[in-house]
């Protein structure tokens, strides 16, 4: 019978072990990413509510259009722009519920 606890015992600390990598992973990812997407998240939302705003004045923004789907004047991003906001909003909620589901880490844990 203890054998057969200490196995029972052993995948469980395996399970911890492997939970707690997939949440310092998704973290990490979570950190890599946050600051890469929310300039381009930001952007595409702001550009998007005050052209919206303008265009229900009647006042035509073509430039601000442009803007909200990636054309920034010398670099046009238009062909990739949608697809690389939709993975990377994509990427966030996947790391975020990731992180929900590992749980809260306790103050004495976090070092960083």
């Amino acid at each position: 019978m203890s054998g057969r606890f200490m196995m029972h015992s052993r995948m469980r600390s395996n399970h911890v072990c492997t939970m707690k990598n997939l949440n310092r992973r998704s973290r990490k990812l979570h950190r890599l990413v946050v600051p890469i997407a929310a300039i381009p998240l930001a952007l595409t939302a702001l550009s998007g509510a005050i052209y919206g705003t303008v265009l229900a004045m009647n006042i035509d923004a073509p430039w601000l259009l442009r803007l909200h789907t990636g054309n920034f004047g010398i670099v046009n991003l238009q062909p990739i722009y949608s697809p690389l906001i939709g993975v990377m909003t994509l990427v966030l909620i996947a790391s975020g519920i990731a992180l929900l589901a590992g749980g809260r880490r306790s103050p004495s844990s976090i070092q960083n």
